[in-house]
């Protein structure tokens, strides 16, 4: 089976009723673990943005501490996958200001880690990569919120 293109979707979309709309985004959710974490955040959280990067910073730490510290191979493994659900959440969100919060603790939460990330190359390019990301996406934030940010990035420097 070939999908349909996004435009066809919509127009289909749009000459739904509410109750076929519906049914449609429950059996939608039943597929794939993503799309119910998708439609949590539109119905839930979405309206108070605060408390979901309260809740994604929370996961993030839970996560760090459920790192294997006994070789950088089991490191890099574990901090490519943290990496991969708040890029999930980024999508999620897509608020810029959300983005920038969240990589930004992420480099954080890399720079304090034990033991030292100074002696991992991977782990130094994963981060060197993440502050050049939030630099790129800082340029699109207003002027106040650039200020914020790049304060808090430089004092990120390990």
């Amino acid at each position: 089976m070939k999908a349909v293109t996004v435009k066809e979707l919509k127009t289909e979309l749009i000459n739904s009723s509410q109750s076929e709309l519906i049914e449609l985004c429950l059996r939608l959710s039943k597929f794939k673990k993503e799309n119910k974490e998708l439609l949590t955040y539109l119905l839930f959280e979405s309206s108070y943005e605060e408390g979901f990067i309260v809740s994604v910073k929370q996961e993030i730490d839970e996560q760090f501490e459920l790192v294997n510290t006994k070789t950088y191979y089991f490191i890099k493994k574990s901090v490519r996958k943290i990496l991969r659900t708040i890029k999930k959440y980024i999508r999620y969100s897509k608020n810029k200001e959300t983005e920038v919060e969240l990589l930004l603790y992420f480099c954080q939460k890399l720079v304090h880690f034990k033991p030292s990330i100074q002696n991992n190359t991977v782990l130094k390019n994963i981060y060197i990569r993440e502050k050049i990301s939030i630099q790129k996406k800082l340029l699109t934030l207003h002027e106040d919120l650039q200020y914020d940010y790049n304060s808090a990035l430089e004092k990120l420097n390990y």
